[in-house]
């Protein structure tokens, strides 16, 4: 595999930003990896990362280079700050970033497929949120989202926080209903025609939860095609590094 620290401009940041690609490559002679490359343009999982990480993350806590490299699976890490993936109230233009610009960049550098077939996003905590919202916004983008400990519940966790944060990311106005409320989109998504596939999985001692569950509950009564795995765990990268590797076990990946 190649490990590509990117440095690019966003137009749509209007500054300087970074993400972190695992690509994959032939290699005959490596000790202690199979490679494995189709010779067509790569599938992609694009995996994003929590509320105090950034691009570097998955690759320094988890194993995500050994666990991609049999599967031929491209890796695109994105940074986008303590944004949750939205078009900050007062801040930056992280949504239109994500779901629009990083693609089509990723894309021009990169041979990336653009095959929605081919394209699966994930991430944890703030990442889990923001893949199930591109994924439930955007479903001609991706045949399947995963959530790690996700936050299922922003409007909750709103009102239960301290501090500006989610002021500065969302204003005052209640999310509910719109385009961040991961529980009205789970609805409008389920009339469809084409909707991705959820995997989520959550801790049982995590903070996050109660959260979770509600979630849970809201999609087993609509027609999406959902997966849940509830185990013992907390919010620590031990969990995550273990519950990636099934997610890539769980994507409708073409195995080479």
């Amino acid at each position: 595999m190649a490990l590509i620290k990117c440095d690019f401009f966003s137009e749509s940041l209007q500054l300087s930003t970074s993400m972190t690609v695992i690509l994959p490559q032939q290699t005959n002679s490596q000790i202690g990896m199979k490679n494995n490359v189709s010779g067509e343009k790569h599938q992609t999982l694009y995996l994003l990362h929590g509320l105090s990480d950034d691009h570097t993350i998955w690759t320094r806590r988890t194993s995500i280079e050994r666990y991609a490299a049999p599967l031929g699976l491209a890796v695109v890490m994105p940074q986008v700050d303590r944004s949750f993936y939205t078009n900050m109230a007062y801040g930056n233009k992280y949504w239109t970033f994500l779901t629009e610009e990083l693609p089509n960049v990723a894309r021009s550098f990169f041979p990336l497929s653009s095959k929605r077939e081919d394209n699966f996003v994930a991430g944890l905590s703030m990442g889990g949120y923001g893949a199930y919202k591109w994924a439930l916004n955007k479903p001609d983008d991706f045949i399947a989202a995963a959530s790690l400990s996700g936050a299922m519940d922003v409007e909750t966790l709103k009102d239960r926080s301290e501090g500006d944060l989610f002021k500065l990311i969302f204003g005052n106005e209640s999310i509910l209903g719109t385009e961040h409320d991961l529980f009205s989109l789970i609805n409008k998504v389920e009339n469809r025609q084409v909707k991705p596939s959820l995997y989520q999985c959550c801790g049982t001692e995590d903070f996050l939860f109660e959260d979770n569950k509600r979630f849970k509950q809201a999609c087993e009564q609509t027609a999406i095609d959902y997966t849940y795995e509830f185990s013992q765990g907390i919010h620590e990268w031990g969990y995550w590094d273990r519950k990636i590797q099934d997610i890539l076990e769980w994507l409708p990946i073409k195995r080479q």
